[in-house]
C-alpha cells in the first residue's frame, strides 16, 4: 500500500495526515477504538487509545486510529431502540473489516467496551486474521446506596419495588443518583464485563483486560502494554487465528460456566467461533458446563462486583482453579507470548469467598445451562447460577405475550400470579427484530417479589444483569414457526433445570391442529437496516449470524 514509485500518491496522502517518511515506513497499526459520548463505559476510551498510541510508538510502530459505532443496552432498553442492539454487532465486524482492508493495516489494538461493540470486534478479528490485541475500557465501579453496594440492576429492580409499595419514589431517585458512580461498563458481571474477561481467556487481550477498574491508572498502563506487545506479535508473525481457535475459545466457555456470565455470551462466543471457522454448538455448552462448577458468582448473582474479582486476582485465579481439574486449554497461545497454562501457574490461589476452591464450588455444573424439549426443539439457555433452588423444577400456566411491552404492562399491572409461566414471543432475531434484551420484565417480576414463584421464557434474550429462572433465545423462534408460536394462554409448561429440560404439555396432535391454522404476524420493521438484518439472520442457536 505504501511502497516503491507506483505508491506516491498514497504517501502522499498519508502526509496530508501528518506523517513523516520515518511514520510511513514502519507498520501502521490500526487504533480500532469506540469511544463516543453516549456510553458511559465508553467516556474515557479516548484516554486508553492515547496509552495504546504511546505503546506502539515505542515499540517501533505508527498507530492510527478509527472509530467504530456503539449502543448502551441500558438507556436502550425497553423500548425501539433496543432492537438495533444485537444487529450493530454486525455493524461493528463490517466495519471495521472494511477500514482495515481499504487502507492494508499491518496490525490492530482493539478498544470495545459494552455488550455489541466486544463480540463484534472479536468477529472482525477473526476474519481479518492479523496481529491483533484487545484492550477494553474496564469496569465501572459500584456505587452505595443505604450502606450497601449497587449497579444498574439494582435500579431496575427498584422500579418494580416502587410498584410494589415496597419503595418511595424520593428513595428511587436517591439510588439512580447513587449507583453509576463512574466510567466504564456496569459494575456487575453483566454481558459487557462477562465478554471481557472472556476475551482475556481466549487469549486476545492481557491478563487484567477483563477486571481493571476503568478509573484505575493500572488500565492505562495496560493499555500502553497493549499497544508495545502487538508490535511483538507483528514481529514474531503471531495473527489473530493463532490464538483465536478451539483451544481459546474453549478456554473461554468454560470460564463463562465458572463464573456464570450473561447468557448472552452463549450468541457472542457461537458467533466469533463462526467467524474463526472453530464451529461450537449448543451440545459443546452442555459438555462443557457439566464438567466445569460454578466457582464465582458476581452481581447479580451475589453482592460482590467486578472490583472484588480484580481484587483477588481476577480471570487467572479461576482459571488456576479449573486448570486443577484439568479443564484449561494449557498450551493455547495469548497475546502475552505465553501459554495460558504459563499464565495459570503464576496465578494467586483462590480466596474461598469471591472465588471459591475447585472442592468447595457453588454447584458442581456451569453457571449457563442448555434446555431442550418440544417447547425449544434447537434448545434455550438459561443462566441457572441466579435461579433459587424452589425454581429449578417448575410447572405453571402460561401468560402469553406478542410483545415485551405487552408483558411488562401486565407485570405492573398485577396481573402476574405467583406460580404463572411468562411467555414473551416474536421478540427473536428474525421475529423482533434484533432479539431485544429484556431486563425490564425480569427486573419487574424480581422486584415485585415473584423471582421464587414466577418464570419467563422467550425467544428473545436477557440482559447479563438478569436474575431469577429467566429462560431465552428459544430456538427455533416463533417468527421462523418453532413450538413457542403455537402456546396459548393457560397452557401447561414444564420446566426442569436439573434435568435439562422444558416442555410444553400440549399433545402432538393438538400442536398439529394449531400448527395448520398458525397466521403468522406482518413484520414489524419493512425498511431500513432492521428489514435487511431480518432477512439474512440465523437463529440463536446458531448465534444469531448473518448468512
Amino acid at each position: 500500500m505504501k511502497g516503491g514509485p507506483s505508491k506516491a500518491p498514497h504517501r502522499s496522502l498519508l502526509k496530508a495526515d501528518g506523517l513523516t517518511d520515518e511514520e510511513i515506513s514502519r507498520p501502521l497499526v490500526a487504533i480500532v477504538n469506540s469511544v463516543n459520548d453516549v456510553i458511559p463505559g465508553h467516556l474515557m476510551l479516548d484516554k486508553i487509545a492515547d496509552a495504546v498510541k504511546a505503546g506502539v510508538y515505542m515499540a517501533g510502530g505508527t498507530p492510527l486510529e478509527f472509530a467504530t459505532i456503539g449502543v448502551c443496552d441500558g438507556i436502550a432498553m425497553n423500548h425501539a431502540g433496543m432492537r438495533y442492539s444485537l444487529a450493530s454487532r454486525e455493524v461493528i465486524a463490517d466495519s471495521v473489516e472494511i477500514a482495515i482492508q481499504a487502507h492494508a493495516f499491518d496490525a490492530m489494538v482493539m478498544i470495545p467496551n459494552c455488550d455489541k461493540v466486544i463480540p463484534g470486534m472479536l468477529m472482525a478479528a477473526a476474519r481479518l486474521d492479523i496481529p491483533t490485541v484487545v484492550v477494553s475500557g474496564g469496569p465501572m465501579l459500584a456505587g452505595k446506596f443505604q450502606g450497601k453496594n449497587v449497579d444498574l440492576d439494582t435500579v431496575f429492580t427498584a422500579v418494580g419495588k416502587v410498584k410494589a409499595g415496597e419503595m418511595s419514589t424520593g428513595e428511587l431517585l436517591e439510588l439512580e443518583n447513587a449507583a453509576c458512580p463512574t466510567c466504564g461498563s456496569c459494575a456487575g458481571l453483566f454481558t459487557a464485563n462477562s465478554m471481557n474477561c472472556l476475551t482475556e481467556a481466549i487469549g486476545l487481550g492481557l491478563p487484567g483486560n477483563g477486571t481493571i477498574p476503568a478509573v484505575y491508572s493500572e488500565r492505562i498502563r495496560l493499555a500502553k502494554r497493549a499497544g508495545m506487545q502487538v508490535m511483538d506479535l507483528f514481529e514474531r508473525g503471531v495473527t489473530a487465528r493463532q490464538i483465536l481457535n478451539r483451544d481459546g475459545i474453549r478456554n473461554a466457555m468454560a470460564l463463562d460456566m465458572a463464573f456464570g456470565g450473561s447468557s448472552n455470551t452463549v450468541l457472542h462466543l457461537t458467533a466469533i467461533a463462526h467467524e474463526a471457522d472453530a464451529d461450537i454448538t449448543l451440545d459443546d455448552w452442555s459438555e462443557i458446563s457439566a464438567a466445569t462448577p460454578n466457582l464465582c458468582r458476581i452481581s447479580p448473582a451475589s453482592d460482590y462486583h467486578m472490583e472484588d474479582l480484580y481484587a483477588v486476582g481476577g480471570v487467572a485465579t479461576i482459571m488456576r482453579e479449573l486448570d486443577k481439574k484439568g479443564i484449561v486449554a494449557r498450551e493455547a497461545m495469548t497475546v502475552t507470548g505465553q501459554t495460558f497454562g504459563e499464565i495459570v501457574d503464576g496465578a494467586r490461589d483462590a480466596d474461598g469467598a469471591v472465588v471459591r476452591s475447585i472442592d468447595n464450588p457453588y454447584y458442581p455444573e456451569g453457571g449457563l445451562r442448555i434446555l431442550h424439549g418440544n417447547l425449544a426443539m434447537d434448545g434455550c439457555v438459561i443462566k441457572q447460577s441466579a435461579v433459587s433452588a424452589e425454581m429449578r423444577e417448575h410447572t405453571g400456566p402460561a401468560r402469553v405475550f406478542d410483545c415485551e411491552e405487552d408483558a411488562v404492562e401486565a407485570i405492573f399491572g398485577g396481573r402476574i400470579t405467583s406460580g404463572d409461566v411468562v411467555v414473551i414471543r416474536y421478540e427473536g432475531p428474525r421475529g423482533g427484530p434484533g432479539m431485544r434484551e429484556m431486563l425490564t420484565p425480569t427486573s419487574a417480576i424480581s422486584g415485585m417479589g415473584l423471582s421464587t414463584s414466577v418464570a419467563l421464557i422467550t425467544d428473545g434474550r436477557f440482559s447479563g444483569a438478569t436474575k431469577g429462572p429467566a429462560i431465552g433465545h428459544v430456538s427455533p423462534e416463533a417468527a421462523a414457526g418453532g413450538t413457542i408460536a403455537l402456546v396459548n394462554e393457560g397452557d401447561s409448561i414444564s420446566i426442569n433445570i436439573d434435568e435439562g429440560s422444558i416442555t410444553l404439555d400440549v399433545a402432538e396432535d393438538v400442536l398439529a391442529e394449531r400448527w395448520a391454522s398458525l397466521v403468522q404476524p406482518e413484520p414489524r420493521v419493512t425498511t431500513g437496516y432492521l428489514a435487511r438484518y431480518a432477512r439474512f439472520v440465523s437463529s440463536a442457536d446458531k448465534g444469531a449470524v448473518l448468512l
